[in-house]
């Protein structure tokens, strides 16, 4: 513990140091240029942020990627950019829930107010959710049911990183990374003394109303200020023919008749009911508000900017009909926790209060050419209800902190390293704290390079990790030193084609709550019990990637493979503990197999109008290393569309195909296909994209579609048909 705590100190110290050394470096930097062309300017990094935000996406032209020292590197491989009137127009409350038109993307779809991105079938701790680059210091990664404490309303644009260069931002990032930019932290000083960003949305399906705005200002001397917020309300999900799926209906019924033929009408009318259920998702409604300030100082191509703000939101986790609350009372309870059973709505109420620091100091003609700061600090809680009895309460105090040398580009050679810090405290008390109290550190370095200006170039990346994960109420410490690397290979060919390949060796910690889990957990009606002699995930990982432009069709194709030693997955056993099925955290080892791609074929043009049409697939195979299937894998689907471009409307009609989910794990339920139409319409008033008015229809054929990959498929389905209206305003 001495050398934790100490660890810990001298963490904290060396960044307050460094924040406190960069400051009044910048304000001295560069000092023969005016104030005045101080305030105008903005590094080249933020220009070239300017103008990927000022035009409506094109998904294949070359994609600048704003994430900390991944801008320049192919490793990617597959990066996609959800920004504009694109993420406008697939705006949900939870972010997993925007990106699932991206090829291979999938979301936990848990229930409308919570639902985390799937990668390349990667979910929970292989992929890592960023703000601006540093991690959202949530829980969302820990289990399904736990909101990602992110608000896509305020994000400027949205990044799904993949391939293995992400292992940069950490070893979570296996499957991929999604990084959201946003403002909170200036990135720029406007040129008109106040910039106003606004949008309000509503929909049918789930009576949503929704409103977010940003104001930001030069104050002059080089400073801006921000802030920003935004407010969200909706009902209870309307859907499509029964809540539940027709297997789970098939066992309520029958449960209801061998409650019948034992005299318990009451229990069997209930069964019946909760089987007969159609329309609407009972205890889906949810609503969030978010406040944000922040204030940024730019002289020359340096910058430092600090935010404050809090993300809070309540939603309502809709129950597993047939199934009740169960507490492990001790006997002379037992008569109340059945009268407590099976009706209680259960509901998460949750709050983070955070601070962001990010500094850019020019380092002028040396070996480096900047040195990049970034601090995120977060203060979570969130609270398990039980109708308005408090279940369990969640708190974590957290503190990301990332350092990172650019190097000058030096012909051929180009590169950064750097150093990042990571602390969690894990706290949970209440009847269902089902995780022991933990603290999570991590030190890690990192470093990558490129060499070659074309048509051949070589790329690799590394990154050392050392772990320590301690249950504080146990006294149970565990430490793990991990290495990864990746080293790519890519050419440039005819045809603006660009292909290469990868080769990644990445490692793993086990997490806190796959080692000390052990307990119900309401929000999931489970029994999760961890391991706390769990090994490191190890794997070998090879990607083949193309990607280019002939004549006038653009494409982008991936194909990866991954082979896990020890991999850590959550396996239902079949066997009952405190009335709630049991789930245990094992270790086996396990492949993925995958391929995701999209064409996108301008066929007509003429004038102002433009015709293309879009298609996007993705497939992934995981199994373990007998061949038994993986749970929650997302199935074959297909995405085809036609847009039609004009000055000022776009039309987009696409259809989206699920293939039905058979490769199951034990105990598993398959999910049967189905197929999504939908169509929206933009129109932009004026020349400047400054406005933008979108009017779309999702699921027009009001068809029942589950996401296998979702805990909660047998009795959450996708929304029903729905109507959408947005407004967009930048000025």
């Amino acid at each position: 513990m001495l050398y934790h705590n100490l660890l810990s100190k001298t963490s904290h110290l060396a960044i307050v140091a460094g924040c406190v050394l960069s400051f009044p470096a910048i304000a001295h930097a560069q000092d023969s240029k005016s104030d005045s062309e101080s305030e105008r300017t903005a590094t080249s990094d933020e220009r070239i942020v300017d103008d990927l935000h000022d035009r409506r996406l094109d998904p294949f032209a070359e994609i600048v990627v704003s994430a900390q020292g991944l801008r320049q590197f192919d490793l990617l491989a597959g990066t996609s950019v959800l920004e504009g009137t694109e993420l406008q127009a697939n705006l949900q409350g939870q972010l997993g829930e925007v990106l699932t038109k991206i090829p291979g993307v999938s979301a936990t779809g848990f229930a409308p107010g919570a639902s985390r991105p799937i990668l390349r079938g990667f979910s929970g701790e292989r992929v890592k959710v960023l703000v601006d680059g540093i991690g959202a210091i949530d829980v969302s990664n820990t289990s399904a049911d736990h909101a990602v404490s992110i608000d896509p309303l305020t994000a400027e644009s949205i990044e799904v990183l993949r391939g293995p260069a992400v292992l940069l931002f950490g070893s979570q990032a296996i499957g991929g990374a999604v990084n959201v930019i946003d403002k909170r932290i200036p990135r720029r000083i406007p040129d008109e003394p106040v910039h106003v960003d606004a949008i309000a949305r509503a929909d049918t399906a789930s009576d949503l109303r929704e409103f977010g705005a940003s104001i930001d200002a030069p104050i002059g001397a080089g400073f801006v200020v921000h802030v920003d917020g935004s407010w969200r309300e909706s009902d209870d999900l309307e859907v499509p023919g029964f809540v539940v799926s027709e297997a789970l209906r098939a066992e309520l019924l029958e449960e209801a008749a061998e409650e019948e033929e034992e005299g318990e009408f009451e229990e069997a009318e209930e069964l019946r009911e909760a089987a007969e259920q159609r329309g609407i998702l009972p205890n889906s409604a949810t609503e969030t508000w978010t406040a944000n300030g922040g204030i940024s100082f730019f002289r020359g191509d340096s910058s430092l900017g600090v935010a404050v703000g809090v993300y809070d939101t309540r939603y309502g986790i809709p129950g597993r009909p047939g199934a009740g609350h169960h507490h492990g009372e001790e006997e002379g309870e037992e008569e109340e926790a059945e009268e407590e059973e099976g009706d209680v709505p259960v509901s998460i109420d949750l709050r983070q209060w955070r601070a962001d620091l990010r500094g850019e100091l020019d380092l002028g003609d040396g070996p480096f050419e900047k040195l990049r700061t970034r601090v995120g600090y977060s203060d979570y809680t969130h609270t398990e209800f039980e109708g308005d009895e408090v279940g369990t309460v969640f708190e974590v105090q957290g503190i990301e902190a990332r350092a990172e040398l650019v190097q000058n580009d030096r012909g051929k050679w180009r590169g950064s390293l750097g150093g990042q810090f990571y602390f969690r405290d894990f706290d949970a008390f209440g009847a269902e704290a089902y995780v022991a109290p933990n603290r999570t550190e991590q030190l890690a370095a990192f470093a990558l390079q490129e060499y070659g200006n074309g048509p051949i170039q070589l790329e690799g990346s590394a990154r050392f990790e050392a772990t320590s994960v301690e249950n504080t109420r146990d006294r149970i410490e565990r430490d793990f030193d991990t290495f990864s690397g990746a080293i790519g290979l890519a050419y440039d060919g005819p045809f603006a084609l660009r292909s290469g390949i990868n080769v990644s060796r990445v490692a793993r910690a086990p997490s806190a709550e796959e080692l000390f889990s052990n307990g119900p957990h309401i929000a999931t009606q489970a029994f999760e019990i961890g391991d706390p002699d769990l090994e490191i995930e190890r794997a070998w990982g090879v990607e083949l990637f193309s990607r280019g432009k002939i004549g006038t069709a653009e494409f982008s194709l991936a194909v990866f493979k991954n082979w896990f030693d020890n991999y850590i997955y959550l396996s239902e056993t079949g066997e009952e503990e405190d009335d709630l099925p049991v789930f245990i955290y094992l270790q086996d080892d396990a492949d993925y197999f995958g391929i995701e791609g999209e064409i996108s074929y301008l066929f007509y043009e003429s004038g102002s109008v433009g015709l293309t049409a879009d298609m996007r697939g993705e497939y992934v195979r995981a199994e373990l290393d007998d061949g038994t299937p993986l749970p929650q894998i997302p199935p074959l689907s297909l995405l085809g569309a036609l847009d039609m471009e004009t000055n000022r409307f776009d039309l987009r009609a696409e259809v989206q195909w699920f293939d039905s989910q058979n490769r199951v794990a034990e105990f598993e339920t398959p999910t049967d296909s189905f197929t999504l139409v939908n169509a929206s319409l933009t129109w932009r008033p004026f020349e400047r994209d400054t406005i933008a008015l979108v009017l779309s229809a999702d699921n027009i054929f009001d068809v029942t579609g589950r996401r296998h990959a979702s805990f909660t498929k047998d009795f959450v389905p996708l929304a029903g048909r729905n109507f959408k209206v947005s407004a967009r305003a930048s000025f």
